[in-house]
């Protein structure tokens, strides 16, 4: 640039000189006047570049300064599936990316035989490091956390080559894949059958250590449940000192027995009465006792009321550590089905 505005300079002032030469001719100058031409001519142009050089300052432009890099020569290699640990033991990630490097003027130990190979062990450690630390199932979000680790360059362990990788991905075989679904599946079931199991055991606490611990707690319940029905509850004081008693495989206490509903019983002639005759006589069990609850609440043989809450009851009495009254309740209140011969000769008549 500084060449250039010298050169204009030079010819401008040579041009003026002929110009005012010509005209000096034409017009007959004096003597002074061509020597005050030849100093403006020789002045005038040492002063114009004194004034550019001033403007430029004293430091001249460095021209190593002004010169284009050289282009990095960077070279690529695709490596595809290859095998990471995860964080679980067996299941490995399947690791697919684009490594790219170009190479540095190392420490001079001597030329790099192999910088494919540098670059992929580099570019795997570093892989490694990350997925090694994950969970399987999270494959996708492993995937672009590696993106990013891996897209910037950065020096190999031998100082030779700077590295990076790109279109990274990462997958699971198919078949692992699977499994992970499955053990979801069934993590997921067992959640809610420990909420369901812990639902009704909670259920079976509430009834049994609470509502259903002494007649003056089911008293209390049922008041709660209906607090607008004081007589019924009155009434039903005696049905809730028989369910309260089957709970808790005990007898009912003496200072409540009248309350109880009297069972009516059937002779022969099948004439119901009141009381039943000397034959008949005997304690009541627990099983009589949630026989005639049963009968004071309506629900009579065949309801299907009657046979859940014996199980119900059953459950809360085997808490108790009294299985031979729960099962006494189940086979006279829920009996298994009956295998008669006729339904095996039904089983045996050949379709239609």
């Amino acid at each position: 640039m500084t060449t250039g505005c010298k050169t204009t300079t030079v010819f401008v002032t040579v041009l003026c000189a002929l110009l005012l030469t010509i005209l000096g001719l034409t017009q007959g100058w004096p003597s002074w006047a061509w020597a005050a031409l030849a100093v403006l001519l020789v002045g005038v142009p040492t002063a114009a570049f004194k004034i550019a050089a001033a403007r430029r300052g004293p430091v001249p432009v460095d021209f190593d300064e002004q010169r284009t890099a050289m282009p990095i020569e960077r070279s690529e290699h695709r490596v595809s599936c290859v095998a990471v640990p995860s964080q679980w033991a067996d299941y490995d990630f399947l690791f697919s990316a684009t490594v790219r490097w170009y190479p540095l003027e190392g420490p001079g130990d001597g030329p790099v035989v192999s910088p494919a190979g540098l670059a992929v062990e580099a570019v795997l450690d570093r892989a490694r490091a990350i997925t090694e630390q994950r969970e399987p199932g999270r494959a996708s979000l492993v995937q672009h956390e590696l993106s990013g680790a891996l897209s910037r360059m950065r020096p190999d362990r031998t100082g030779h080559l700077q590295i990076m990788a790109d279109d990274v991905t990462l997958t699971l075989r198919e078949h692992d894949q699977e499994r992970l679904d499955k053990l979801s599946e069934v993590r997921k079931d067992k959640a809610v059958w420990e909420h369901q199991r812990k639902y009704e055991q909670s259920k079976r606490e509430y009834l049994g250590e609470d509502v259903l611990k002494d007649t003056g707690s089911a008293v209390v319940w049922w008041l709660a449940k209906n607090d607008d029905h004081v007589e019924k509850a009155v009434a039903d004081i005696g049905l809730l000192a028989q369910l309260t008693s089957a709970a808790n495989d005990t007898d009912v206490p003496e200072r409540l027995r009248d309350l109880l509903p009297q069972p009516r019983y059937e002779r022969p002639d099948l004439h119901v009465v009141d009381a039943p005759p000397a034959s008949f006589e005997r304690e009541p069990t627990a099983a009589d006792h949630f026989e005639s609850f049963l009968a004071g609440m309506g629900f009579a043989d065949g309801d299907v009321r009657r046979v859940m809450l014996t199980k119900q009851i059953a459950d809360i009495i085997k808490t108790q550590d009294r299985n031979e009254t729960a099962e006494e309740l189940l086979r006279r209140f829920d009996p298994p089905a009956r295998h008669t011969p006729d339904d095996d000769a039904a089983d045996e008549t050949p379709g239609l």
